[in-house]
């Protein structure tokens, strides 16, 4: 079955529903048992809801587990692993900036320019590439030549909208999403591959 022809038939779905919604309404407006059915459902909901304190004790226990995970190895049933990120955006960033994700067959590549406080992004281009299956298997140079050239391609489609101030240089968050133990916010070991990689002398 085609997209179109998904689409129809949720189309006709909800089409239908909601005619037939709205048919039960009237007759049980007039039956006047619309407002009994009304109660039903808010005693329903209201049964079915999570109490506050219960969502508290979950993101309690949840922070007591995660604590214990980053303690000691095997501390938690939660792995964990420090990311050394301390700090998040403020919205007050300026200039370009690049994105790189591997993290499966795939890999992303995003170019941004941000305008600041009340500006965002002034615009972005995004690329995805797909890795050979050979490159998954072979060897880490391999790999990380073929990740480099293809960012190298990208880097130099950028328009006269993304030229950098003199002495200005381009800035990249690298998303390696592989478990790795980090030793600062820019280094670590990789601790295994998993998505289909498998270059040991990577580990």
């Amino acid at each position: 079955m085609g997209k179109v022809a998904v689409r129809v038939a949720v189309v006709c779905g909800v089409a239908v529903a909601v005619t037939a919604a709205v048919v039960v309404h009237r007759k049980m407006k007039k039956l006047g048992k619309w407002e009994k059915a009304m109660e039903i459902v808010k005693e329903f909901e209201e049964k079915c809801a999570t109490p506050i304190s219960k969502l508290r004790q979950v993101a309690d226990a949840m922070l007591v587990e995660m604590h214990a995970g980053l303690a000691s190895e095997g501390g938690s049933k939660l792995k964990m692993l420090i990311s050394y990120v301390d700090n998040l955006p403020t919205g007050n960033e300026k200039g370009l900036f690049y994105a790189l994700d591997l993290g499966g067959t795939n890999f992303r590549v995003l170019r941004l320019h941000l305008g600041g406080k009340g500006r965002g992004i002034i615009s972005k281009q995004f690329e995805e590439v797909s890795i050979p299956r050979s490159l998954m298997t072979g060897t880490s140079d391999a790999l990380f030549d073929f990740i480099v050239a293809e960012l190298a391609k990208f880097v130099a489609q950028e328009g006269m909208d993304f030229e950098l101030r003199p002495g200005r240089q381009r800035e990249l968050g690298f998303t390696f999403s592989f478990p790795v133990l980090q030793s600062s916010i820019s280094s670590g070991t990789l601790v295994r591959w998993t998505k289909g990689f498998s270059i040991e002398e990577t580990v």
